[in-house]
């Protein structure tokens, strides 16, 4: 299992979460957060620390949001290892699709 970043994350980057997680699993591009499900550990640490509340556990993913979990890995491994890993939290992002809580 694994934990999956869903469409609250597009155009609305926060990185809170990432500063949390134990085994670096988040990775970006210019839109949104990542987890590589390859190395998410299901902590849950990230869960709480969202907030637009994007980041589910895939058994808990809502049934609106399963091209997530493809999408999520698909982005992750492209990302690996071009510089897109983020570990520190940054300024957030929100574009003109944002939809902060």
């Amino acid at each position: 299992m694994a934990h999956i970043v869903t469409e609250s994350c597009n155009d609305c980057k926060y990185t809170d979460c990432c500063v949390v997680c134990p085994v670096e699993c988040f990775y970006q591009d210019e839109k949104m957060l990542y987890i590589d499900p390859d190395d998410c550990i299901d902590c849950e640490a990230c869960v709480p620390e969202c907030p637009v509340e994007a980041i589910y556990g895939e058994a808990n993913l809502p049934s609106q949001f399963a091209s997530y979990v493809q999408l999520n890995k698909d982005k992750a491994a492209a990302l690996k290892g071009s510089g897109g890993q983020i570990t520190e939290k940054q300024d957030p992002i929100e574009g003109p699709g944002c939809k902060k809580k």
